[in-house]
This record gives structure tokens, C-alpha cells and sequence, in this order.
């Protein structure tokens, strides 16, 4: 996770099995660090694609450099 974020305390129904897989997948230990990294990689997906349709193929190969 990025910096220090405010946590707040919710309660809903979950898939047991979605979330014994996607700590599985995301390596991490307990539900709560299950969710929040895979709300996390929801979100960044989700800016990722709204950059692509903004730019609109008008970037040229090369142009972004790699973190």
C-alpha cells in the first residue's frame, strides 16, 4: 500500500473461497491485507485503462519509460 491511509471498519458478505484465493495469489497472510491489495490493484487497473482511453493510440512506441 501506498503511505499511511485511514482505515475504516466495514462489515459485508464475502465468497470465503474468493478471498482464500486471492490471499493465495497476492501472497499475503490475513483477509483484511487480501482485500485491501486487491482493492488496490482494482483501482490501479481502473486508472491505468481510463489513462489508455484518454490517450487514444496517440502515444508512440517507447514513449513511457518503465518504473
Amino acid at each position: 500500500m501506498r503511505g499511511k491511509r485511514t482505515l475504516k471498519r466495514k462489515a459485508f458478505f464475502v465468497d470465503e473461497g474468493a478471498v482464500r484465493r486471492a490471499r493465495r495469489t497476492l501472497g499475503v497472510a490475513s483477509d483484511g491485507e487480501a482485500v485491501r491489495l486487491a482493492l488496490d490493484r482494482v483501482n490501479e487497473g481502473d486508472r491505468f485503462w481510463t489513462f489508455m482511453a484518454r490517450s487514444g493510440g496517440r502515444l508512440k512506441p517507447g514513449s513511457i519509460r518503465r518504473p
